[in-house]
């Protein structure tokens, strides 16, 4: 397959959103399952990334591990046909930081998807997804700006504009464009959020079991099955709502917002959140080996530092040591997660 042309290109742009023939399809899975000797693809990989960034990628290592994750995604369509393309992909561009192939797929650098109407009716629905270990900032139509965090999603319908909600999974912050006849909804689990115009941020990843939202600006109201009548926050506010408990306190935003700057921030946190806060942020798992270490708390700001030199930090200002196994090839094809266990000196 020729890929120097803008029609070829579109035909592949056709395959990642399900539009091509059976017979395109086949000789595009030939040609992605190929793709280590395909001088044609790499070059297209890298001019693509290249559109996106300041810096070029050259590393042969880097794209051929692109190409490895796409052929063992196709590897595994055999197993899982019911799965579509879309979700494959999302968890292809996961596993190799948010490699964006197309031009297409990645509207002011994040990773849009469309699901098309499946029955007739249905609403066809937008979604924005930030991979592990990444974070991704959006522009929603109505002009609201904001950022996902690591592992996040954000989903919302179409038109957009005169139905402002959208659905969180994960972390996100929000600066909401001022619309008084269309408030703002954020279906965030176990909270919904309503608002005007306000600067806050949300996390609800689903796995922690809990709801945060700190509000730097404006007013939001939170709703939630044990609080029917809402609960209005004001600036400099926390809300953590957790197993149907809600808990209020004053805070300072900055600390949560932090993320969205690229810094990683403690400000008298406990071992355990600072090991969860760790993993998210770069994609590890954190064993905290000791439970004594649940005594100390940690205050430090870090930006753009690499994993090992927040440990070493750590562990110079703290009675911390740790160990890190590095990440490897698993069966099935795919890499683990490093591993950082943390022990008391």
């Amino acid at each position: 397959m020729i890929l120097n042309n803008n029609r070829e290109k579109n035909r592949l742009t056709d395959f990642v959103n399900g539009k091509s023939s059976e017979a395109e399809v086949n000789e595009i899975i030939d040609m992605l399952a190929a793709g280590e000797d395909n001088a044609q693809l790499r070059k297209v990989l890298e001019d693509d990334w290249n559109s996106l960034t300041d810096s070029n990628i050259t590393s042969d290592d880097k794209l051929s591990a692109m190409l490895d994750c796409i052929h063992h995604k196709i590897r595994l369509n055999e197993f899982g046909r019911v799965r579509s393309l879309t979700e494959r992909l999302t968890t292809f561009y996961s596993r190799v930081a948010a490699v964006i192939l197309i031009p297409l797929l990645a509207g002011s650098g994040y990773l849009l998807f469309r699901d098309r109407a499946v029955n007739g009716g249905t609403t066809p629905k937008t979604s924005i997804y930030a991979p592990a270990g990444s974070r991704v900032s959006f522009t929603l139509p109505d002009g609201t700006e904001g950022m996902l965090n690591s592992g996040s999603t954000l989903a919302y319908a179409m038109p957009f504009t005169s139905d402002r909600a959208v659905s969180l999974t994960g972390e996100a912050w929000f600066e909401v464009a001022h619309d008084e006849k269309h408030p703002f909804t954020v279906d965030a689990g176990d909270l919904d959020l309503t608002v005007l115009g306000t600067t806050f941020n949300v996390s609800a990843y689903p796995e922690e079991d809990y709801v945060e939202v700190v509000l730097e600006s404006g007013k939001v109201l939170a709703n939630c099955e044990h609080y029917k009548d809402g609960m209005i926050m004001s600036p400099s506010e926390k809300l953590v709502y957790e197993n149907g408990r809600v808990t209020r306190s004053t805070t300072d935003p900055s600390k949560y917002s932090s993320w969205t700057d690229g810094k990683l921030v403690f400000r008298s946190d406990s071992m355990s959140e600072v090991a969860r806060r760790i993993e998210r942020w770069y994609n590890v798992r954190v064993e905290i080996m000791d439970d004594d270490l649940e005594k100390y708390s940690f205050r430090a700001t870090f930006e753009d530092d690499p994993l090992e030199e927040v440990l070493k930090f750590l562990s110079m200002t703290s009675p911390i040591r740790y160990e890190i196994t590095p990440r490897y090839l698993a069966e099935d094809s795919t890499y683990t997660r490093s591993v950082v266990k943390i022990y008391l000196k």
